[in-house]
């Protein structure tokens, strides 16, 4: 194994540091973590990366005992906007199963008046990945793509586009030249946008990591001229399998915006051109 290879197993990385929860010694199920600012995207904290963080403190209470450590499904709905800072995660065990469990997580921020508000409450099934039967019968197939080193990095990206983005700069993004007419002001108008993706110090994917990648990309909405940000309202991820080391395809595509309103869907394929994660998630259109 070479020292890249050793430095990009999950452990002291970006990605753990900013998911990181610790639990409450005086009350069983209660985590806190400090939300990091660098993973901000427009108004707050990116939505992948706010329910990775969730799913982990469900991870530690769902594994202990069952070993159900791992995201089957999991569906999260924002509240309001994560700020960086302190947070408080509170856990419920909902149901253990010989297979699967259940649980919720809500995750909590002080306001600026003390108050406490809620910015994500998440309902989660786990299960164990490495138990899963190898029969796979998909018609699914990852797109058509060029390689990253033909794929336009998101240091290419509009300058003001950057400014409202912390987390691309913990991100390697290599999008499809054919889906970022938009930074050019020619949006294709297709709905769809898709590149490779991995994190930027090398850390491995694991399915906490595919909740991130399903919410990484610049929102389908710039391929249909609408920029700006683009809020998640709810997010719900459904895990396949856990990714082999290397990049990750992602495609985002919607095929309906109305009302003020879009569907987002997503699809991640590893490097071994497996289907590992597919969400949906409904989002608000940016604002004029």
């Amino acid at each position: 194994m070479s020292a890249i290879d050793t430095a990009a197993l999950p452990g002291d990385t970006e990605f753990d540091r900013g998911t990181a929860v610790t639990g409450d010694p005086g009350e069983p199920g209660r985590y806190h973590a400090d939300l990091d600012g660098g993973w901000r995207i427009g108004g707050g904290i990116n939505g992948g990366l706010l329910l990775a963080t969730a799913a982990r403190a469900l991870s530690h209470e769902l594994g202990a005992g069952s070993g159900h450590s791992d995201p089957y499904s999991i569906s999260g709905y924002y509240l309001s906007a994560a700020r960086p800072g302190p947070a408080t995660l509170r856990t419920e065990v909902v149901r253990r199963g010989r297979t699967v469990s259940n649980g919720q997580v809500s995750l909590t921020q002080a306001a600026q008046d003390g108050t406490v508000t809620e910015r994500l409450r998440a309902l989660a099934t786990y299960g164990d990945l490495d138990r899963l039967t190898q029969d796979v019968r998909t018609s699914a197939a990852p797109p058509e793509m060029p390689p990253p080193d033909r794929c336009v990095g998101a240091d290419q990206a509009p300058p003001e586009f950057l400014a409202q983005a912390d987390l691309l700069h913990r991100l390697d993004l290599r999008l499809d030249p054919a889906c970022v007419g938009w930074a050019l002001g020619a949006p294709s108008g297709n709905g769809t946008i898709r590149g490779w993706l991995r994190l930027a110090d090398g850390r491995r994917p694991d399915p906490l990591a595919l909740l991130l990648a399903v919410d990484a990309l610049p929102p389908v909405t710039f391929d249909l001229g609408m920029l700006g940000w683009t809020p998640t309202l709810e997010l719900t991820v459904h895990v396949r399998a856990k990714p082999a080391p290397g990049w990750l395809l992602v495609s985002h595509s919607t095929r309906n915006v109305a009302g003020g309103y879009l569907e987002e869907d997503a699809e991640v394929w590893d490097s071994a051109g497996r289907l590992v994660a597919q969400s949906r998630q409904l989002a608000a259109v940016p604002r004029p």
